[in-house]
């Protein structure tokens, strides 16, 4: 059984990949009303995205409710550069057998433009050959640590991920521009329930996630996040997956 968390879909797609190599399933945890039966779970895995090199708080608040198993755990983050501590800070709170980090398409456009068309292809490629290594060794059941750190990988997962969490997630400089045509997929898709809509346009909560599936997803391109994503790409993983790997 594999729980994850998804923005703009790369960890949806790692999650179902694994679960189709492992001949096991996958449950999206933003739309789990109760929790499967466990029981007789022999292994258990958890995938999400890096959030400044640590564990977005929906995941982080989701491990406190399974029961810890004494079968196989593993846990897999994806994310666009270094992972920091954040999958050793995970395990502290649900023990994990194997860890694994996975490098994917860059999606934090109030940060950084998404990569270029060649370099998402490219990345999405040699995702596609290290999920069928890491499945290979979930069903061996092997022990593993694979998990790219990077420099000063501490000081990123307490002191970054501390001011990210505390300044960071503010959702006031989110505005629709006058093209938002007032569909209300970002009200629908917001995992954090943080949007809504006045008068068919849409208006943020002080806080969310900043898992940005508003911005990337919106039809219109009509969302923005201050100055910040002006003129830069949008990205989610469906507009480079064939038909039968749609998340």
């Amino acid at each position: 059984m594999i729980f994850y968390f998804s923005g703009t879909g790369n960890s949806a797609w790692t999650a179902r990949q694994l679960a189709r190599l492992t001949g096991d399933n996958a449950y999206d945890i933003t739309t789990l009303k109760e929790l499967p039966e466990l029981t007789h779970t022999k292994q258990l895995g958890f995938v999400f995205p890096i959030y400044a090199w640590g564990v977005p708080e929906i995941m982080a608040d989701f491990i406190k409710k399974p029961p810890k198993l004494q079968g196989f755990t593993f846990g897999v983050c994806t994310c666009g550069g270094d992972a920091g501590l954040a999958m050793k800070q995970f395990a502290k709170h649900y023990p994990l057998r194997s860890s694994y980090s996975l490098l994917m398409p860059n999606n934090y456009i109030i940060g950084s433009d998404t990569d270029c068309e060649s370099e998402i292809l490219q990345k999405i490629a040699a995702a596609r050959e290290e999920l069928k290594r890491m499945a290979q060794e979930i069903q061996r059941q092997e022990p593993v640590y694979r998990v790219h750190e990077g420099p000063l990988a501490g000081v990123k997962s307490h002191l970054a991920n501390f001011g990210f969490n505390k300044f960071a997630r503010s959702a006031k400089p989110f505005f629709a521009e006058d093209r938002c045509n007032g569909c209300g997929r970002c009200v629908r898709n917001c995992p954090a329930s943080a949007i809504s809509l006045r008068d068919g346009t849409p208006v943020w909560a002080a806080r969310c996630f900043q898992c940005l599936r508003c911005i990337n997803e919106c039809p219109q391109q009509a969302i923005q996040y201050g100055k910040s994503t002006a003129g830069r790409r949008r990205y989610t993983i469906r507009a480079y997956l064939p038909q039968d790997e749609q998340v």
